[in-house]
């Protein structure tokens, strides 16, 4: 049997050197998880819900196509003392001027949804910015207001979707509760079951119009 010797000025030095090499280790685990985070911003989100224990709720409809149920649509709200968010798209603004003042001047509010209705994660900063820019311009000639709202079509976003619409001061709102109100062959008692088995406090509802039932489960 082989037996080591080892004075203890050489254990010391080892012991020393240990003890360097895990703070030296601690060091740069904890330098490249700083670098990992930096690589990985944390992701941009919009808002889904309110969180309060308010019986509250918000009501909003994305607006893009046709207009022919808008008249009905508003005239619903106004019988039940409602004020809803309609997220316009820039286009459709402008080909019915009268239904955004309409709108308006029932005291609901008119947010963005984008100007030509693109998928917002596939464009990049620009365009982006000339999206919600060009819509806002529009809003704001029609109506005399700013908004501060933004929805992106489709519900489609990345970070900097987020961000940009940040910098052009406007909060990018989302939902939690989808009715799926543009699926042609849902029914009016399956959007209604829904969208009553899913509202909580505080929760953005997703309406659209142009629907098929969409006006006639409103009341």
């Amino acid at each position: 049997m082989v037996i080591l010797y080892v004075s203890r000025k050489k254990l010391f030095l080892f012991a020393g050197l240990l003890i360097i090499s895990v703070i030296s280790l601690i060091i740069a685990v904890s330098a490249y998880d700083r670098v990992i985070t930096v690589m990985r911003p944390q992701r941009e989100i919009p808002i889904y819900c309110v969180d309060t224990t308010e019986k509250k709720i918000s009501i909003t409809f994305d607006c893009a196509w046709g207009a022919d149920d808008i008249p009905d649509i508003l005239e619903t709200l106004n019988q039940e003392g409602i004020r809803a968010t309609f997220f316009l798209v820039g286009k459709w603004a402008e080909k019915n001027p009268g239904m955004v003042k309409l709108m308006h001047q029932h005291g609901h509010d008119v947010g963005n949804h984008s100007y030509s209705h693109l998928k917002m994660s596939t464009i990049g900063r620009d365009r982006i910015k000339a999206e919600i820019e060009k819509c806002n311009n529009t809003l704001a000639s029609l109506t005399g207001a700013k908004t501060d709202l933004f929805r992106a079509p489709y519900g489609d976003y990345n970070n900097l979707t987020v961000s940009v619409a940040r910098e052009l001061g406007c909060y990018t709102i989302q939902w939690d509760v989808d009715s799926l109100d543009w699926k042609p062959e849902i029914t009016p008692e399956s959007i209604i079951s829904r969208v009553i088995n899913k509202t909580k406090p505080g929760s953005i509802l997703l309406f659209h119009n142009d629907t098929k039932h969409t006006a006639e489960v409103l009341p």
